[in-house]
């Protein structure tokens, strides 16, 4: 006689097995989410099944390790920097200031989210769901800001050189204080109707609505993008772009003086392996790059959100948190761990990271940097 129960991949399917089969395919990703939660949560979500566990885990275990390390970092770059006289100058002001935001960006936002995963979904009301999306985004917004104006001062110093008007302690803060009162002009609209903050697709975090195809959603997005994203990006790269060009005639115009002289070369020291002009190229390339792989997937599914261009699934909502929360962890070796002052004073009062001594080449030639190397390192 034919069997005709239903059959798996290993075998006839039990009764019980398909009706749990049936119960699961039926559930949603928003299945979990608190009544209170469900008029911030847009329909579009609710074609998509419940996210595995493990992706949750995963989600904690990452956010986990990325927050201890920019925690860690970050907490190290502002205490030495603040407490070290010799760094204490209008220019690492700004660096300060960044490390602050990363700080803040981990600090607030990784404890609900890892508690957020272990429920897999968001438990803390809608009030905490905006406030954290305020936190996210008004962090995220100041470390652009203060990259950018990281990239600004060195251009002022390279490539205006004498000619510009030096950075002040007042003028540091200023600049400081514009960053901040841009950010928060950003990330507050939405908190009185210029978009909303809301529940991403994995319900463990939430942002901004890039779902909502009213204008006022749609232009809020499109706003924030371009003088979030595309205006400091494009200010870094003309930055960098002119601070590569100056340094290079720089070297171009010793080496021919050099030869004039009928000497090897005019520094002090030519045992250092890297000159200004490479050192220079690296941090610029490593700022830009890094700069794309945090921030740009967020901005695509953003993109992807409003304009209808592709599905976006709650799994990729996961890596574009992953993405931008990263650039916390990325910003305190670009900016503080590159710095030699930074690393000798690190040291000095942690002597047990040192695992090995600086030879006196290398100390001989950060020290007879010109001006455009020491300012591609503060």
């Amino acid at each position: 006689m034919m069997d005709h129960r239903p059959v798996g991949i290993f075998g006839p399917k039990s009764p019980q097995a398909l009706t749990w089969t049936i119960s699961v395919a039926n559930l949603t990703v928003v299945d979990k989410v608190p009544p209170e939660m469900l008029h911030l949560v847009d329909t579009y979500w609710y074609q998509f099944p419940p996210l595995e566990t493990k992706w949750h885990a995963a989600l904690a275990t990452t956010i986990g390790l990325l927050a201890l390390i920019s925690i860690v970092g970050n907490g190290c770059v502002i205490l030495i920097f603040s407490s070290t006289k010799g760094l204490r100058t209008p220019s690492n002001l700004m660096v300060i200031n960044l490390a602050f935001a990363d700080f803040m960006m981990m600090f607030t936002m990784a404890p609900p989210l890892i508690i957020n995963s272990y429920h897999e979904t968001w438990v803390f009301g809608p009030l905490m769901c905006e406030i954290y999306g305020m936190f996210g985004s008004l962090s995220g917004c100041v470390s652009i800001w203060s990259m950018t104006m990281i990239a600004f001062d060195r251009y002022t110093v390279i490539v205006k050189g004498l000619s510009a008007k030096p950075l002040t302690y007042v003028g540091s803060v200023m600049r400081i204080l514009f960053v901040w009162a841009n950010s928060l002009v950003w990330t507050l609209a939405p908190l009185f109707g210029w978009n909303r903050y809301v529940p991403e697709g994995n319900m463990s975090a939430c942002g901004t609505d890039y779902l909502s195809k009213d204008w006022i959603s749609v232009s809020y997005i499109y706003a924030y993008s371009v003088f979030v994203y595309w205006l400091p990006l494009l200010l870094i790269i003309y930055c960098y772009t002119y601070i590569l060009k100056a340094v290079s005639a720089h070297e171009r115009n010793m080496r021919e003086q050099a030869k004039k002289m009928n000497v090897a070369s005019l520094r002090s020291s030519d045992a250092s392996k890297t000159n200004a002009e490479i050192k220079l190229a690296k941090v610029a390339l490593v700022t830009i790059t890094l700069w794309f792989m945090a921030w740009t997937p967020y901005l695509v599914i953003n993109y992807a959100g409003i304009i209808d261009s592709s599905p976006i699934s709650p799994l990729q909502t996961i890596w574009g948190s992953v993405f931008a929360k990263a650039n916390a962890v990325y910003n305190p070796i670009v900016y503080g761990i590159s710095h030699p002052k930074y690393r000798a004073a690190l040291y000095k009062r942690f002597p047990a990271l040192q695992l090995r001594k600086e030879n006196a080449t290398d100390q001989n030639s950060v020290a007879s940097c010109t001006t455009a190397a020491d300012q591609c390192e503060t």
